[in-house]
């Protein structure tokens, strides 16, 4: 059965071209042209995938993804014409996966919709879970205050379930399996989102920096180090004993 992704996007022009491409690559496609009509879609379609417009009347990209994020882990890819940091930094820190910059090559958003759905569906998740299965015996890893299972995509922290989305779940689940290894952000970014790695860090950062507020609940621990002007690391440190990151 083909997968269904979910376009929210008020421009005619973009919505033609998006449903010529992906229903050529294989895609069923539902169409909303504002931000309400986008969630009763959600709610009534359960789409596999949306590409969500910032920019929208009635209600914006922005409270859309909020709304979304919620009560469900569905990826989200945010499309916006604003060039500015901090559209992108506030979809990131509301829960979407990713994001394209208009105008773009209609061929690198469905290079992207692929690359996410693969992620997600599970098809790409060996690569995640191999080393802890190898290694440990186990697919569950354990660490003071955390819980990483890795089949079920669960998250504990201090005992208590943790809302991840998918992105966040797989960046987690990488660096958890090979404790104080330094990955760049190229190398986060090719084996997480599965494309080559575009030149911009900022997606990497606020992924890392809302996975830590949501896992470091004890303010005595801490699980991901920045090594500066490289990427990041797992480790297990007491605030006391670590360095600032």
């Amino acid at each position: 059965m083909s997968q269904k992704v979910l376009i929210i996007e008020d421009e005619e022009g973009i919505i033609h071209l998006l449903n010529l491409y992906l229903k050529d690559a294989g895609y069923d496609v539902v169409v909303a042209r504002d931000g309400a009509d986008g969630l009763a879609l959600h709610a009534r379609e359960h789409p596999d995938l949306v590409i969500l417009d910032i920019m929208l009347p009635a209600v914006d990209g922005f409270e859309v993804c909020r709304r979304i994020r919620a009560w469900s882990k569905t990826p989200i890819l945010m499309l916006t014409a604003r060039i500015g940091e901090e559209d992108r930094i506030n979809g990131l820190e509301l829960g979407a996966d990713d994001y394209l910059i208009k105008p773009f090559s209609p061929r690198e958003l469905v290079s992207r919709v692929r690359a996410i759905l693969r992620r997600t569906s599970g098809q790409e998740n060996a690569e995640v879970h191999k080393t802890a299965t190898q290694k440990e015996g186990s697919s569950i890893l354990h660490f003071p205050g955390l819980t990483v299972d890795l089949p079920a995509r669960r998250v504990e922290a201090n005992g208590n379930e943790v809302a991840l989305t998918p992105t966040e779940f797989d960046l987690l689940a990488l660096l958890a399996q090979s404790p104080d290894r330094v990955f760049t952000r190229e190398m986060l970014m090719n084996k997480v989102w599965g494309y080559d790695y575009l030149g911009d860090g900022h997606t990497i950062d606020v992924h890392i920096s809302a996975l830590r507020k949501k896992i470091e609940i004890d303010p005595k621990l801490r699980y991901i180090k920045t090594v500066w002007r490289v990427g990041y690391r797992f480790e297990v440190k007491t605030r006391s004993s670590a360095s600032s990151s």
